[in-house]
C-alpha cells in the first residue's frame, strides 16, 4: 500500500471534520482523551504507520468522514468515535487492543475487539450474498456499535469512491454489491432507513450505471408535473387538518432511485408504468407540553392524533383497505411506527399516504437512535440506556442493563456455522454437530462420529457456536442408534434419525426372519405363516416387528420360538373323541384314513412284525430305504416314517414318546424315493455339468430338478433325485465329492 502523505485539501478537510466532530462530542469526552488521540495521530503520520487503501483514498480523513456520520446519522457519541479513529492503526498492526483498553477503556476496546472478529470472519470466504451471513453479523458482533460503525463506513466508502481508476474497478464492483447485499439490508434491519437508501442508490449507481441515470433523469423530467400534482393533493387536506386542531406539516417524497428500479424489474415496465413514483408524508409535530406527560401517555396521545389525521384523510379520499398497514398497534421490529394507507387522489391516481409524529420520523429516517437523541438524551448513561433499546426494540424482550452484558443478541436462539468451503447455515442454539452433519446429507449423518471444528476434532454431540468452521467425520461402520434422537436439535435430523432407524429396523427384521426360516429348515419343519402368528402373539407381542427386532438382537431365541411352534402345531388341538391319541401297542389303523397314495413297493416292518400297513413318509426328513427309521403315530391316526437322525426326532421322543413305533426296512421292491441334495463349491466354468453328467450316467437315477444361485465367486445348488436306497445314495455322494472345485456335498 502507499505510505500516507497528506494533500493541502485532505489537510483542510481532516481539519474541519476534527472541529465538528469535536464540537458535536466534547461533552461525553474524558480528561485527556483530546490529547491522547491527537498524538497518536500525529505520530502515526509522521512514523508512515497509516496507509492509503485500494482505492487511494486517506485513511485518516476516511476515519473523520465515518467519525462524523456515525455521530451526526446515528447518535454514536465518544466510544464509537474514538474507535472509529483508532481502526486503521489497529487493523495495520500499529496499535494493540491492549494498548486501546489501557489508554481508552474497556467500551472502546470492546468495540475493536467485534471489529476484528467481524474482519476474521471475512477471511473465511463467506457467501455475503446470503441472509445467514447478516444474521451472523449481528449475532457475532460482542457490541451493537460494531455493526452500527460497519454500516456507517461502508456508506462512507460507497460516497467517496465514485472516481476511481478503471484497473480497480472489480473492487468497485465488489465493495458495491457488498453494500447492496449485506449492508442495506443489516441497515434495513435496525430502522436505519435513510442510510439504507442511500446505500442501495450508491450500488445501483455503480453496478447498473446506465438504469441508474435513465431513472435519475427521468424523475428530473417529471419533476415539475410531480410537484404540481403534490401540491394539489396536499392543500385540502391540509385545510381539513388545520381544521381539526392538528399541529403538522406535510411533505411529498419521492421514493429512491433504487425502489424505483426494483419495481420496474417486478412489474416487468418501463419507467412510465410506475405510478407510485412518491408518497406523501404527514408529520403530526409534538405538544408543549410532551415533557410533562408519562412517555406511554405521550405515545398513546400520538397514536390518537395519527388515527384522526387518517379518518380525515379516508373520508376526502377512496381508500384501499387492502394496502392499509397499521405499525401503530404494533411497531416493527426495528422500531418503526407509522400508518401507511393508499387513496384515490385527484386525477385517479393512487397516491400513498404516511401518518406519523415527529418522533415516528426521526425514528424512521435515522433509527431507533433518533428516539433518545430526540428525548435530549445525553452523556454515558444515556448511551447505555440508548444501547440498550436497540435491543430491546429489535427483541421487544427485556434483560439487558449494562454496558458489559452488551453481546449482541438479536439472535440469540440461533447459531451460525461455516463449512470449510466458506458455506454457512443457520441452526437453533442447542445444536449439535450431529444436526449440522443431517443438514448436510442423510448419509453424512448417518455414518457421522464426529466434526473437526476450528481444526479440534469433537464427538458429535458437541454444540455449534456462532462463528465455527466444521468438518464432519465418517465411519463407513457407523449406524443411526436411537439415542441419537436426544442428541440432535433440529426436526430434520429428528426426522431423519427415525427414517434411518425404520430402514434399519426393516433390514434386521427381514435378517431375523431369514435366519428363523433357516433354522426352521435345518429342523425340517415347515413354516406356516398363519401358524407362525398365532406364536408370535402367544409369545406376548403386539407388534411383528418387535419380534424380529428381538431376534436380530438377540435377545429372543430362535430355538424358543421353534419349540412354540411345535408345541402350537403338533400339540395344541384339543385331543377328543376319535382323535385320541394311542399307544403303538393298542394301536389299530383305520384303513379308511390312510392316503391312497402312499402304497409302497417296498417291505417297511412296523411295530411287531406288522408288514403290509400303510404309512406316509415325513416330508422333513425324507426317508429313503436303507435308512434306519421310526414311525409315529400323528393325531389324526396316521404313522409318518421318519429317519432315526432326523432333525425332528429329539423333540418327538422327548414330548411325544408314546406315540412312537419302531420300524425298519424289510424288503426291496421298485420304489423309488426323493432326496435333495445340497452342493456348495467354486463357481467355475462347466461345474454344473460335471456335476449332472454324473446323475445323468446312472440309469437308476432321475434328476427331477436343480435350483442353482451364484454369488461372490461361490455357487449353492440344490439337487432333487429319485434314487432306490441309502446304497446307491451313499455311492452318488462319494462321486460328487470329488468334482473339482466341490467344497460340501450333503443331504438334506
Amino acid at each position: 500500500m502507499e505510505k500516507l502523505t497528506f494533500t493541502p485539501q485532505e489537510k483542510e478537510q481532516t481539519l474541519a471534520l476534527y472541529q465538528q466532530v469535536r464540537q458535536l462530542i466534547g461533552d461525553s469526552l474524558h480528561d485527556g482523551d483530546e490529547e491522547r488521540m491527537r498524538q497518536h495521530l500525529m505520530n502515526a503520520i509522521e512514523n508512515h504507520q497509516v496507509n492509503r487503501n485500494i482505492f487511494g483514498l486517506n485513511t485518516v480523513l476516511l476515519s473523520f468522514q465515518t467519525a462524523l456520520l456515525v455521530v451526526e446519522e446515528i447518535g454514536l457519541r465518544r466510544d464509537a468515535v474514538i474507535a472509529v479513529l483508532l481502526r486503521p492503526g489497529v487493523e495495520d498492526g500499529f496499535l494493540t487492543i491492549d494498548d486501546v483498553q489501557a489508554g481508552y477503556g474497556e467500551s472502546v476496546a470492546r468495540i475493536l475487539r467485534g471489529l476484528q472478529r467481524i474482519q476474521q470472519l471475512y477471511k473465511k470466504n463467506p457467501v455475503v450474498e446470503s441472509e445467514n451471513f447478516r444474521n451472523l453479523l449481528l449475532s457475532f458482533a460482542e457490541d451493537m456499535r460494531v455493526i452500527l460503525i460497519m454500516i456507517a463506513d461502508r456508506v462512507n466508502l460507497m460516497r467517496q469512491i465514485r472516481d476511481v481508476a478503471s484497473d480497480i474497478e472489480d473492487q468497485k464492483r465488489e465493495v458495491s454489491q457488498e453494500a447492496a447485499y449485506l449492508y442495506a439490508p443489516l441497515a434495513h434491519k435496525l430502522g436505519l432507513y435513510k442510510l439504507k437508501s442511500e446505500l442501495e442508490d450508491l450500488s445501483l449507481k455503480y453496478l447498473e450505471h446506465d438504469a441508474y441515470y435513465h431513472i435519475k433523469d427521468k424523475l428530473s423530467e417529471t419533476k415539475k408535473n410531480r410537484d404540481a400534482y403534490i401540491e394539489r393533493f396536499i392543500k385540502p387536506v391540509a385545510d381539513r387538518l388545520t381544521e381539526a386542531g392538528l399541529k403538522f406539516h406535510i411533505k411529498g417524497r419521492t421514493k429512491s432511485i433504487h425502489s424505483i428500479w426494483q419495481k420496474m424489474k417486478k412489474q416487468h415496465c418501463p419507467f412510465e408504468g410506475v405510478y407510485d413514483l412518491f408518497a406523501i408524508r404527514i408529520i403530526i409535530e409534538s405538544t408543549d407540553n410532551q415533557n410533562e406527560d408519562s412517555e406511554k401517555a405521550a405515545r398513546h396521545r400520538e397514536v390518537m392524533e395519527c388515527w384522526q389525521a387518517f379518518a380525515i384523510i379516508t373520508s376526502m379520499y377512496q381508500p384501499n383497505p387492502k394496502r392499509l398497514r397499521d405499525w401503530l398497534s404494533v411497531p416493527k421490529s426495528n422500531g418503526y411506527e407509522s400508518l401507511h394507507i393508499t387513496v384515490l387522489g385527484p386525477e385517479k391516481k393512487w397516491v400513498e399516504v404516511q401518518i406519523r409524529t415527529e418522533r415516528m420520523d426521526m425514528v424512521a429516517e435515522r433509527g431507533v437512535a433518533a428516539h433518545w437523541r430526540y428525548k435530549g438524551v445525553k452523556g454515558d448513561a444515556g448511551m447505555d440506556e440508548w444501547l440498550t433499546n436497540i435491543r430491546t426494540m429489535l427483541e421487544t424482550s427485556d434483560g439487558l442493563e449494562a454496558m458489559d452484558q452488551f453481546k449482541m443478541d438479536l439472535y440469540e436462539d440461533e447459531v451460525f456455522v461455516f463449512t470449510p468451503k466458506g458455506d454457512l447455515f443457520k441452526f437453533p442454539k442447542g445444536a449439535t454437530v450431529l444436526d449440522f452433519a443431517y443438514h448436510i446429507h442423510s448419509n453424512i449423518g448417518n455414518q457421522c462420529t464426529g466434526a473437526r471444528i476450528n481444526g479440534k476434532v469433537v464427538t458429535f454431540r458437541q454444540q455449534l457456536q456462532s462463528g465455527d468452521q466444521v468438518e464432519i467425520l465418517t465411519s463407513s461402520t457407523q449406524k443411526p442408534k436411537q439415542d441419537w434422537l436426544n442428541v440432535v436439535k433440529t426436526s430434520r435430523a429428528k426426522s431423519k434419525i427415525r427414517l434411518a432407524l425404520k430402514e434399519t429396523q426393516v433390514k434386521e427384521g427381514l435378517f431375523a426372519k431369514e435366519m428363523l426360516e433357516r433354522k426352521f429348515r435345518n429342523r425340517k419343519v415347515e413354516m406356516d405363516e398363519s401358524v407362525m402368528q398365532i406364536v408370535i402373539r402367544k409369545m406376548g407381542f403386539k407388534e411383528v416387528s418387535e419380534f424380529y427386532r428381538q431376534l436380530a438382537e438377540g435377545t429372543l431365541d430362535a430355538g424358543q420360538v421353534l419349540d412354540r411352534y411345535q408345541e402350537l402345531q403338533q400339540g395344541d388341538q384339543p385331543v377328543t373323541g376319535n382323535n385320541v391319541a394311542e399307544s403303538a401297542a393298542n394301536f389299530v389303523l383305520d384303513e379308511s384314513r390312510l392316503p391312497t397314495n402312499a402304497i409302497q413297493d417296498d417291505v417297511l416292518v412296523i411295530d411287531r412284525n406288522l408288514k403290509g400297513i400303510d404309512y406316509q413318509l415325513a416330508r422333513c426328513c425324507q426317508p429313503i430305504y436303507g435308512d434306519r427309521v421310526f414311525g409315529f403315530v400323528t393325531i389324526s391316526g396316521g404313522i409318518k416314517i421318519h429317519r432315526e437322525d432326523c432333525p425332528n426326532a429329539p423333540e418327538l421322543r422327548k414330548r411325544f414318546g408314546y406315540r412312537i413305533v419302531k420300524a425298519k426296512w424289510s424288503g426291496k421292491g421298485s420304489s423309488q424315493y426323493a432326496i435333495t441334495l445340497r452342493v456348495i463349491g467354486n463357481d467355475d466354468i462347466g461345474i454344473v455339468n460335471n456335476l449332472t453328467s454324473i446323475i445323468s450316467k446312472d440309469e437308476k437315477l432321475i434328476l427331477r430338478s436343480i435350483n442353482i444361485d451364484s454369488n461372490d465367486g461361490l455357487f449353492s445348488g440344490n439337487l432333487t433325485i429319485m434314487i432306490d436306497d441309502n446304497t446307491r445314495l451313499e455311492a452318488l455322494l462319494k462321486k460328487l465329492r470329488t468334482v473339482k472345485g466341490v467344497k460340501q456335498v450333503e443331504r438334506i
